[in-house]
């Protein structure tokens, strides 16, 4: 049997973004750490913009998005906001009638 890594601040709650690894005690995904760090930003300033995290809850994030990088990269990819919907507002009212007119077109 292969040993098992374990992450000190790593967890997975299934009440908890359908378990998806977080930041134990927060609802905080390994992937808004990763994306961040992607983004151009050091570790050492992701806690600037998430003040809730401690720099040694970054590092074991992107130390496990290191040794699970395929399933980090597909949770980023599934929850990738479409360039079409990016900088679009829409209303309550205008979410309603996009849905009727889509339905009455069918």
């Amino acid at each position: 049997m292969e040993p098992t890594t374990t992450y000190e601040y790593i967890a997975r709650r299934t009440d908890v973004l359908g378990g998806e690894p977080i930041i134990q005690g927060t609802r905080t995904p390994v992937r808004a750490i990763v994306e961040e760090w992607r983004r151009g930003t050091p570790p050492e300033e992701i806690p600037d913009g998430m003040p809730h995290l401690t720099l040694a809850q970054v590092f074991a994030a992107l130390a496990y998005y290191s040794d699970h990088r395929d399933e980090i990269n597909g949770r980023i990819e599934r929850n990738r906001i479409p360039e079409t919907k990016l900088g679009t507002r829409v209303s309550g009212e205008g979410l309603a009638r996009q849905s009727q007119d889509e339905g009455s077109s069918s």
